[in-house]
């Protein structure tokens, strides 16, 4: 054998062993990262683990996680984590903003070991920076950069090499990955939070509803509520007044979910209170309707149906602010309806409502509804329609309040079927026996 050959078997047992040494060093690394991401530890511990391994095994004298921010900021990436090493003492590095523009625009690695030789940057602008060498990846989740990872200066004279990227490359696989998943597990337990918070609402919105209904000899009442989402702004109450009295409404709030539920609590304690003072359906509407005024914001509303019913004669005074006009059904299939012409409650800080007085004859029933109701639509977007809910009450006259109610809504979700609940259903009836 050849002088030449012996230095050729040389050579490439050491690139070998090189090449063995880089993957050792890798292994250490992945291993030591796979131990952080299975601990405990909350992410800024993990990451810090994870650049201080960066800093040890890639011999750099600092590293650093770096998030991207809204694009629209002035400095685009925050530092996230920044380690040292022990035994180096200097400033903590800082990235120029066109080596962040670089990564932001290109999306790519950069590896620098000579400023003065890299026509990536003006060095005029980094004359006075103490980096002297550095290595960025970015970082990625589902194809979209997240941040990215850096080194500064590496320890010695070989600079950074491919191995080195690669390396860093895992690092910020795995830093992506970990800061993903503390994501995932953040909006997971937000979620469940609020899922828990929505509960309690819906508890608290139900208990306001009235806990039994009216049992009043002469007449029967069911009401029901349903909610597009856990609360609503629908709503329906029923409050008894001196002289065999009884003033009920059913109102319906703009809009859905905890907004719409927090004024439709609102309105209930206004009326409640209005009522008892004024004792008169037109002016307690009045002075809801200025209460409200000056408690929601200027694109909300309330439409609200307020009756007063005198047990013994059966006269029902009423008044309607912009509600959807009840139905009047007797018993021999005669059907008309309570109209009036009084704007929605909250749009204007003064107005009068008017008053209307009919008699419930006996045999008569009373319908009160929600839009939700008549605007609930099948899978060819075609509404349920109030002539729907007329014909269908015409065609159980003879059933009871609630069990009627329950025909209605058996009706209407075989109608709906294939379709999505848009709006809150409320549908109170009253039937004068």
């Amino acid at each position: 054998m050849g002088e030449k050959d012996f230095e050729k078997i040389i050579n490439n047992l050491k690139d070998e062993n090189q090449e063995l040494q880089n993957t050792v060093d890798e292994l250490s690394i992945l291993n030591d990262i796979a131990t952080a991401i299975s601990s405990t530890q909350s992410i800024e511990q993990i990451e810090s683990l994870i650049i201080q391994k960066c800093v040890k095994h890639l011999n750099v004298e600092e590293g650093v996680v770096m998030l991207l921010t809204q694009p629209e900021e002035d400095r685009p990436f925050e530092t996230m984590i920044r380690k040292k090493n022990s035994l180096i003492d200097s400033l903590p590095f800082r990235l120029d903003d066109q080596l962040m523009g670089h990564i932001l625009h290109n999306k790519t690695s950069i590896l620098v070991n000579d400023f003065e030789k890299t026509d990536l940057f003006d060095i005029s602008a980094m004359k006075d920076s103490p980096i002297r060498s550095l290595l960025c990846v970015p970082m990625f989740v589902k194809g979209k950069m997240i941040g990215m990872i850096s080194v500064f200066n590496k320890i010695g004279d070989e600079g950074f090499g491919e191995t080195d990227k690669r390396l860093l490359s895992i690092c910020a696989t795995q830093s992506a990955q970990v800061i993903e998943n503390a994501r995932l597990y953040n909006e997971e337990k937000t979620l469940h939070k609020l899922k828990e918070e929505m509960d309690l609402a819906k508890d608290i919105q139900q208990k306001l509803l009235p806990k039994s209904l009216p049992q009043i000899e002469g007449y029967d009442i069911a009401s029901i509520n349903i909610s597009a989402k856990d609360v609503g702004g629908d709503f329906y109450d029923f409050i008894p007044l001196p002289g065999n009295k009884l003033a009920f409404c059913l109102g319906d709030v703009s809009g859905k979910g905890v907004p719409a539920a927090l004024i439709m609590a609102n309105l209930m304690a206004i009326l409640r209170t209005q009522i008892l003072l004024t004792g008169s359906c037109g002016n307690c509407l009045t002075e809801s309707n200025k209460f409200l005024f000056n408690s929601i914001e200027s694109d909300k509303f309330a439409t609200l149906f307020l009756g007063i019913l005198d047990q013994v004669s059966g006269d029902l005074t009423y008044s309607s602010a912009g509600h959807e006009n009840p139905i009047i059904i007797s018993d021999k299939y005669e059907i008309a309806k309570l109209e009036t012409e009084d704007i929605v409650l909250g749009i204007q800080p003064e107005y009068d409502y008017t008053e209307k007085t009919i008699n419930l004859r006996i045999g008569d029933t009373l319908i009160i509804y929600s839009d939700g109701i008549i605007e609930a639509e099948n899978a060819n977007e075609q509404q349920f329609g109030d002539f729907r809910l007329a014909d269908i009450i015409s065609q159980n006259i003879s059933l009871s309040a609630a069990k009627m109610i329950s025909v209605i809504f058996s009706e209407l979700d075989n109608y709906t079927l294939g379709g999505t609940q848009l709006d809150d259903k409320t549908l109170t009836i009253i039937k004068r026996g």
